[in-house]
């Protein structure tokens, strides 16, 4: 039994079915179940309690790496370019972008709002990345409050998953607390980060559930096609699995137009949007999912023992921000583009130092520093004695990498990169590996498949 006074959800294996107990039905149910019959997730705790014939097992969620790192470097560092957004807005800039006047702020009223959003905010996501239909809409405290919300709504113990390699935390962590199976499809470095469409649908069976993508990827910068995207959809509906899809990046494209969002391609496709990484609103923390009404009551139940619903003062400006959403892309977009020059050029230069696969999207790239033994130690050194926030591969499984964010400000990402030239060189020269001057592009440049 729960050591929580909470409700609890309660996972059948004959039935499959979900519903919320009360403390004392779940008592009641837990004397007559048999083992390993049942769930029960504290909504309020970070374990998940496993309920066995009056024993209680602790299934504690994995670390989550990254915000660790994040939280140890990322408040106390000069110059940022371990992040995987865009330079963000203060206030005042914004509201000279999308034109938010003192009237409209001085007229919002702290009240409560809608569980799913104002009718305002919900109608400017559906329009602009939906079927026009608010009621497909649900808007959220950042899209890890969705994450957290999909996973626990539609996962059951023993479901199959399937998810990137490398991933958001999130994903992988909160599947395999739910007790299900992670089947990992990986991007790999010496494929140029390509996504295998043929390994994924050997991956996907019919006791798969939910199919897991972020395209652009984050941290790797890979991408898909729009008929790769409509494979990948294909290959779910077939089985009638859910696609989760995280078009947190989807603006922030270089070679070819931005995918269109998968929901309205399929009924049971559920897309993830936030304003913090293409829109540089990171800490107004809006998020939201477009899915079907049906499921999004699903999340509406789990909702009310949560969140609850957003700020008014929150919902005025996300709204305004989505609807003028061109006019800020027109301001962080081009910085983007000339940031990855930038970069594509460091590489260039440091030769046999680096290696990396040029991004398709988004505003980071996994990079291999070819001579460094300890990445994660290399990063606390660079943090410690220059002032800047390099992410560790080891945050997102992959030890050999780095995630470089070159979203920020151009003058602070070239103070950086010179930092990480240095510094890289000193270490190299520890190694008697130093390269005196550049030798050819270690760039990979990415596929067009």
């Amino acid at each position: 039994m729960c050591a929580s006074s909470c409700p609890i959800r309660l996972s059948f294996k004959p039935s499959n079915s979900h519903r919320i107990l009360s403390q004392k039905e779940a008592q009641k149910a837990q004397k007559s179940a048999e083992p390993n019959e049942f769930l029960c997730a504290s909504l309020w705790q970070k374990d998940f309690y496993l309920a066995v014939k009056g024993e209680t097992r602790i299934m504690e969620i994995a670390p989550a790496l990254l915000e660790e790192w994040l939280r140890e470097y990322y408040f106390n560092a000069k110059i940022d370019i371990g992040s995987s957004g865009v330079q963000n807005f203060s206030l005042a800039e914004l509201r000279e972008v999308v034109d938010i006047s003192d009237d409209e702020l001085n007229r919002v009223v702290f009240d409560d709002s809608p569980t799913c959003g104002n009718a305002r905010l919900r109608q400017a996501i559906a329009q602009r990345w939906g079927n026009g239909d608010p009621e497909h809409v649900m808007a959220t405290h950042g899209s890890s409050e969705v994450i957290f919300l999909v996973m626990n709504a539609l996962l059951r113990p023993g479901d199959e998953v399937v998810a990137l390699d490398p991933c958001y935390f999130s994903y992988r962590n909160l599947a395999e607390a739910r007790g299900c199976r992670l089947k990992p499809w990986p991007l790999r470095f010496e494929s140029k980060f390509v996504p295998d469409l043929e390994e994924l649908k050997t991956l996907i069976t019919p006791q798969t559930r939910l199919v897991m993508v972020n395209f652009p990827h984050n941290p790797t910068g890979a991408s898909v096609t729009a008929r790769q995207q409509n494979e990948i959809i294909e290959a779910a509906a077939e089985v009638g699995a859910y696609v989760v899809w995280d078009t947190a990046l989807a603006a922030l494209t270089y070679d070819e137009p931005p995918l269109p969002d998968p929901h309205p391609l399929y009924e049971r496709a559920i897309s993830i949007g936030t304003l913090s990484k293409a829109y540089g609103l990171a800490g107004l923390r809006v998020g939201w999912c477009q899915a079907a009404p049906d499921v999004i009551q699903q999340f509406v139940h789990l909702r009310d023992y949560t969140t609850l619903y957003l700020s008014p003062l929150i919902e005025l400006i996300a709204a305004r921000a989505i609807e003028q959403a061109d006019d800020i892309l027109r301001v962080r977009l081009p910085q983007a583009r000339t940031n990855l020059k930038i970069l594509a050029d460091w590489v260039d230069q440091q030769g046999e130092l680096v290696e990396w696969v040029r991004p398709r999207g988004g505003v980071t790239a996994f990079i291999r520093f070819c001579y460094i033994r300890d990445i994660e130690a290399f990063c606390r050194r660079f943090a410690r004695e220059y002032g800047v926030l390099l992410v560790p591969g080891h945050c997102f499984s992959h030890q050999a990498h780095v995630r470089l964010g070159f979203g920020g400000p151009t003058a602070a990402l070239q103070e950086a990169l010179d930092h990480l030239s240095h510094l890289l060189r000193s270490e190299s020269t520890k190694l008697n590996l130093l390269v005196a001057s550049p030798l050819n592009t270690k760039a990979v440049q990415p596929s067009n498949v």
